[in-house]
C-alpha cells in the first residue's frame, strides 16, 4: 500500500468511526441539554437559556441533515440525494438554515450575557424573554427566507463527460457566495469574532457582579449562565478556527489529486470537519 492510499484509508476510517460517535453524542446530548434547561423554572424564564435551548433544537436538525446522510453514504454507499432532486434540495436547505441558525443563537446568548450583566440599566432591560422571543422570530425567519436561494440553484451537476452528476450548486455565482459569504463568513469567521467579542465583555461584567448591589440569587444565575457560555465560546474557537485554516488550504492549494500533498489535505480536511461537527454535538451543561 502506497502513502497516499495509507493516508487516504485514514481518512475514511477516521470520518466513519468518529462521525457516528459525535452524531450519537451530539443528538444525545442536545436533548439532555433542552430537557434540563424545560425542566427548571429558573432557565424556562431566562432569555440566554431561551437561545441555548433554541440552539439545541438547531444542532439536532442540522446533525441529521448533514451528518447522519455523510455517514450513511461512507458506511453503506447510500446517497439519496442522487436518486432524488427534492431530497437533494431539502438537505441542503435544512442544512443552510439549520447551520447559520444555530450560530446566530449562540451569538445572541453571548450578546445576551453582556446585556443582562452590564452595570447600564437600560442596556438590562434589553436582556428579557420577551425580547429574545422577537429577536429569535426575527432572526429565523430571515435565514429561512436566505435559505430560498439554496433551493432555487441546487441541481444535479455534471462531473464528467460519462455522465456522473453529484447534488451541488449549479449557479456559479451563488457558489462563489456560498464558498466565501456563507462558509468563511456567516458560519465560522464572523461567529467566532462575535462570540470572542461579547463573551470578553460579559466576563469584564461578571468580574464586576460583587461590587453591585444585586440579589445573590440574581447574582449566583449570571455567573453560571456566563461560564457555561464562555466555555462554550473557547470551545468554539478551538474547533472553528483549524476548520476556517484547512478550509482555505484546500481552497487555494493547486495540487494533483493523486499526489501525496492532496492526501494530506484531505487528512486534514476530514479531522477538521468532524471536529467542527463537534460543535453541533457538545451541550452547553457537559460544562457545568
Amino acid at each position: 500500500m502506497s502513502s497516499t492510499d495509507y493516508l487516504n484509508n485514514i481518512s475514511l476510517y477516521f470520518s466513519m468511526y468518529v462521525g457516528v460517535f459525535i452524531l450519537v453524542i451530539g443528538i444525545l446530548g442536545n436533548i439532555f441539554n433542552i430537557l434540563v434547561l424545560l425542566s427548571l423554572k429558573i432557565f424556562r424564564e431566562n432569555s440566554c437559556a431561551f437561545y441555548i435551548k433554541a440552539m439545541s433544537c438547531l444542532n439536532i436538525g442540522q446533525l441529521l441533515a448533514s451528518l447522519l446522510p455523510r455517514i450513511l453514504n461512507l458506511w453503506f454507499s447510500i446517497d439519496w440525494s442522487v436518486a432524488s432532486l427534492a431530497y437533494c434540495k431539502i438537505r441542503m436547505y435544512v442544512f443552510q438554515v439549520c447551520t447559520v441558525t444555530s450560530f446566530t443563537c449562540m451569538c445572541l446568548a453571548t450578546i445576551d450575557q453582556y446585556l443582562t450583566t452590564c452595570s447600564y440599566p437600560r442596556l438590562q432591560r434589553l436582556s428579557n424573554i420577551k425580547f429574545a422571543y422577537r429577536c429569535f422570530t426575527i432572526v429565523m425567519l430571515f435565514w429561512i427566507l436566505h435559505g430560498i436561494l439554496v433551493l432555487i440553484y441546487t441541481n444535479y451537476v455534471v462531473l464528467s463527460p460519462a455522465g456522473d452528476y453529484i447534488c451541488g450548486i449549479s449557479n456559479k455565482i451563488y457558489q462563489n457566495y456560498n464558498t466565501y459569504g456563507f462558509t468563511l463568513v456567516l458560519i465560522s469567521s464572523l461567529p467566532v469574532l462575535i462570540t470572542v467579542l461579547s463573551g470578553s465583555l460579559a466576563y469584564h461584567n461578571v468580574t464586576q457582579l460583587a461590587y453591585r448591589a444585586i440579589p445573590l440569587v440574581r447574582r449566583e444565575l449570571d455567573k453560571q449562565l456566563t461560564v457555561m457560555v464562555l466555555v462554550q465560546v473557547v470551545f468554539n474557537f478551538c474547533v472553528i478556527v483549524p476548520y476556517i485554516i484547512a478550509y482555505m488550504i484546500n481552497l487555494y492549494a493547486n495540487v494533483s489529486k493523486d499526489s501525496y500533498s492532496y492526501a494530506q489535505i484531505q487528512l486534514l480536511r476530514s479531522i477538521t470537519i468532524n471536529t467542527f461537527y463537534s460543535y453541533f454535538a457538545v451541550s452547553i451543561n457537559d460544562y457545568l
